[in-house]
């Protein structure tokens, strides 16, 4: 379940300055990103099947572990049918992480320095040095699965903006996502009860995981949200590479699946067809793009009422999340289209930004308008950090 953790920062002399709006070639003369879904209907592109190869933890301490100790075991009850799970049950003593600490990449970057064999190519060694020099990563983009996941929506979202900041460094382009002006103020008038039900998807893990020498859910102690553990994947889309990081909620161990990791979710019971609907057309979009990028085969949902009660499970297979909603909706969201746009956007990125790692370039987006871009050189957006730059492993 994907934590969403992201830094705020002052907009207010952004907001008076002009955004300079990028276009990229499609086709032929036209010059221009559109992100309407009827353009990007065409054939799905190539889409590599995404290759775990690493994972991480982040302790209680929040501190990085470069293993997989934090990861759980999904343990679900015996009758899933019939399970009535309280969420709200020991909300009040939650060990809840600092959400004003923003990680940006760091907790990625600290994984790739730990692991540079596996995501460089070509090693070069000096006279006088053993230490092998590497001059770039094998890859074109590295960022977070969930900032893809986004992207990847745009052209059926008409709610949430998005804003990320992006830095080619060594060939490579970063990308970090920021909260809009919009989620700024959103957090800001959060009620105590939106709080809350915020909090129901951890103790939903709770549930339905174990500590893999426990073997069993452990309900009666404190969900603490400091916890995660993180798989590293690499795949390509098109001509592009990308390595991104995941939070994995579990990993079912008697899964024949290559992929054994489990995505666990919980959604409101719906009531009506009107509310059945809603919940393909807003709910399975996101949670089909999330889980096929890192090659997630079944999604767990627990349906609760607004008591916070869970009162059964449903398990959703991937694979077939898109004839469900084929089979619902008049209008069906299309996977071609979402990944097909996916695309497009890393095509503008490497159209529009130079190689210079020296600025940084934000990207805006809000529904019903382009993509825009700017070139920034203040550092409110320059999230690599020095020791990333500096790191001794790079080739000078």
């Amino acid at each position: 379940m994907k934590r969403s953790n992201l830094q705020s920062v002052n907009h207010n002399q952004d907001n008076a300055k002009k955004l300079k709006t990028i276009h990229l070639p499609v086709e032929g003369n036209s010059f221009i990103l559109e992100t309407f879904s009827q353009h990007h209907d065409k054939p799905f592109p190539f889409f590599k099947e995404p290759k775990e190869i690493g994972n991480f933890s982040i302790d209680e301490k929040r501190q990085f572990q470069n293993d997989r100790r934090q990861l759980r075991i999904y343990t679900p009850p015996s009758n899933m049918k019939n399970c009535h799970f309280d969420l709200r049950l020991g909300y009040s003593s939650m060990i809840k992480k600092d959400e004003s600490i923003y990680n940006y990449l760091n907790n990625l970057l600290t994984w790739i320095m730990s692991n540079k064999q596996t995501v460089t190519n070509l090693p070069s060694k000096t006279n006088d040095q053993k230490t092998d020099k590497f001059e770039r990563l094998n890859t074109d983009f590295v960022c977070w699965r969930g900032l893809l996941t986004k992207l990847a929506c745009i052209p059926y979202e008409n709610k949430e903006d998005i804003l990320l900041a992006v830095i080619n460094f060594r060939g490579t382009y970063y990308m970090c996502e920021y909260h809009t002006e919009s989620k700024i103020e959103e957090i800001k008038n959060e009620t105590p009860r939106q709080k809350e039900m915020c909090a129901w998807g951890f103790k939903f893990e709770q549930y339905m995981t174990s500590d893999r020498n426990l073997g069993v859910p452990a309900t009666n102690v404190p969900v603490n949200t400091n916890v995660e553990f993180g798989s590293v994947a690499c795949t390509r889309l098109g001509n592009h590479s990308l390595l991104f990081g995941a939070e994995v909620d579990c990993e079912d161990l008697g899964s024949t699946d290559s992929n054994k990791y489990v995505e666990l979710k919980t959604c409101r019971i719906t009531e009506s067809q009107r509310q059945y609907e809603n919940f393909c057309k807003y709910k399975l979009i996101k949670w089909w793009v999330q889980s096929f990028l890192i090659g997630v085969r079944h999604i767990i949902c627990g349906f609760r009422d607004d008591r916070g009660l869970v009162q059964y499970l449903e398990d959703f297979s991937v694979s077939k999340i898109p004839s469900i909603v084929q089979e619902t909706l008049q209008q069906p969201w299309r996977p071609n289209v979402c990944f097909n746009f996916l695309k497009a956007f890393l095509d503008f990125v490497k159209a529009t930004i130079a190689d210079d790692s020296r600025n940084v370039y934000v990207f805006r987006w809000q529904p019903g308008s382009p993509v825009t871009v700017e070139k920034r050189k203040d550092q409110n957006f320059n999230f690599l950090p020095n020791w990333y730059r500096k790191w001794s492993a790079w080739d000078n």
